[in-house]
């Protein structure tokens, strides 16, 4: 299991996420006319698909409530654009993509459509949007918000793996950090098995759910939507699918916004370091606000961890909390300050009573598991999405090597993630698309780079490598000093430029702080 990106905390810490303003951002801020003779995918660089009509959105219609959700209030519809399922073969079969809007609320200051991503990958955002568009209310004054799942996640021909059955005993019975042949076997075939799942019951679209493929559907939504240039915001994830966008798109770049940047130079293992890395400074961070030694505190937790391992904690439920799940309930709070607490308390009952309830809980809540023992599919639509994006196939003598670095990287958090190299994408049936992907963006407006220096999922240093994959005069960099896993909404100072970057056209100077 990968630590994720932002899109599972999304809902609940919504307000992180993006960018900045300044100067004029060379962006038309008046409302964008549906164009009457639209350029055709095909014209795009990139894109191979060919259309001789613009595409066109279903009828919006009052939305369903999600599974196990509700459905949201009645300024919001939802509605479908269907797109190639290879664009490879435009004129062959297609799939539907799943949207959801909320239009302006000052129609005649109407400026044209927000997409949205938050992240994962695999987040919905027909799901995410609704619950978490109170933070965009001031945007809402002038732009339509508009969700979509992306192919491959939930209502756009979403990827399904296992059943719920096999997803409780794999996080039972697989040991994700295996210290033996016969728990490196457990764990090789369970990467395997999973791989076979989704190509059984997901074949058909799993060799097309990639990234490079997502941002090719951006762009029909953005043409069945009437605007004539995209403004995004992308968070997490979603800033690698707007860096996508802004590189096979550049002309069709409006108003973007990433936050909580996905650095696109690293590699699968430089991903993994790069988690380990900010994992840890998070967790030191938390150590010394709570008045702890930040080399004692991890040392502790460490200890911790090892005896879960060898013994793990009973809960209420019956269920054992196993040092998979304990390190997963360790990350989730990591993702925001106000969160904190809820580690503290998990902490020290399984520290001081032996028992595992409240890092259970933080688990579940990560994993998508709700009291039923149902799971969500966000995490099969992460991994076939990451699998097709990633050429890379570690072995297990190549994560070996790795541990000793990682370790030393964080004790808690490494030897977990060089592990995750080589079960991620064990034996899949999919070849990859990239070692990186590619962001450069030359001729596109400035897009809004935002990085938070205690960022845990997503380190500070990614987003400035993104602003240089973009170009000089492209990615325009902003930095937020604070915690946790994007800005936008946490940080008085961020939201304020990125409100008067998307409403008003204004563009900070690159390298500006936020404190």
């Amino acid at each position: 299991m990968r630590v994720r990106g932002r899109a599972r905390k999304a809902a609940a810490l919504a307000g992180s996420a993006l960018m900045t303003a300044g100067v004029l951002a060379g962006c038309d801020s008046s409302p964008s006319p549906r164009p009457t003779s639209p350029k055709t995918a095909s014209e795009q660089p990139g894109s191979p698909q060919s259309t001789s009509s613009a595409p066109q959105v279903s009828a919006w219609k009052r939305c369903e409530a999600p599974e196990g959700g509700q459905a949201p209030g009645p300024d919001w519809r939802c509605a479908t654009v269907d797109v190639p399922l290879d664009y490879a073969r435009p004129d062959g079969d297609t799939i539907a993509i799943a949207l959801i809007r909320k239009k302006a609320t000052e129609k005649s200051r109407r400026i044209g459509s927000m997409l949205f991503n938050f992240g994962g990958p695999g987040g919905s955002g027909v799901d995410i949007l609704p619950r978490a568009a109170g933070s965009y209310g001031k945007l809402n004054t002038r732009y339509d918000l508009v969700g979509f799942d992306p192919r491959g996640v939930a209502g756009s021909a979403g990827v399904h793996c296992r059943s719920d059955e096999e997803q409780e005993r794999a996080y039972r019975e697989v040991d994700m950090t295996p210290d033996t042949a016969a728990e490196e076997t457990a764990f090789v075939k369970d990467g395997a098995d999973f791989g076979a799942g989704c190509e059984r019951r997901s074949g058909r679209v799993l060799p097309h759910v990639g990234t490079t493929n997502a941002a090719r559907d951006m762009d029909v939504i953005r043409r069945a939507l009437g605007d004539g240039k995209l403004s995004y915001f992308g968070i997490s994830y979603g800033t690698e699918l707007g860096g996508t966008y802004a590189h096979l798109f550049p002309q069709s770049v409006g108003r973007v916004v990433l936050d909580a940047v996905v650095d696109p130079t690293a590699d699968t293992v430089g991903h993994a370091r790069n988690q380990a890395t900010g994992f840890q400074r998070a967790l030191e961070n938390y150590l010394k606000d709570r008045g702890q030694d930040p080399e004692a505190g991890t040392q502790r937790i460490a200890a911790l961890l090892r005896r879960i391992d060898a013994d793990p904690l009973p809960t209420a439920s019956g269920r054992k909390l196993n040092e998979t799940l304990a390190i997963t309930g360790i990350v989730t709070p990591l993702y925001s300050k106000s969160s904190w607490p809820s580690l503290t308390d998990a902490l020290d009952e399984a520290e001081n009573s032996g028992t595992g309830d409240g890092l259970l809980q933080l688990a579940d809540s990560y994993n998508g598991r709700d009291e039923s023992g149902h799971y969500g599919t966000q995490t099969h639509s992460q991994r076939a999405i990451s699998c097709a994006d990633t050429k890379a196939r570690p072995t297990v003598s190549e994560t070996r090597a790795l541990l000793p670095e990682f370790r030393a990287l964080s004790p808690v958090f490494g030897p977990f993630l060089a592990w995750d190299t080589a079960g991620w994408c064990a034996r899949w049936p999919v070849d990859g698309e990239h070692d990186t992907p590619e962001a450069s963006a030359p001729g596109a407006a400035p897009m809004l780079v935002i990085g938070t220096t205690g960022d845990p999922a997503t380190p500070y240093e990614g987003a400035r490598k993104m602003a240089d994959e973009l170009g000089a005069g492209v990615g325009v960099m902003l930095t937020n000093k604070g915690e946790g896993h994007g800005s936008y909404g946490e940080s008085r100072c961020v939201t304020s430029l990125v409100d008067a970057y998307f409403l008003d056209g204004k563009i900070p100077a690159d390298g500006r702080t936020c404190s």
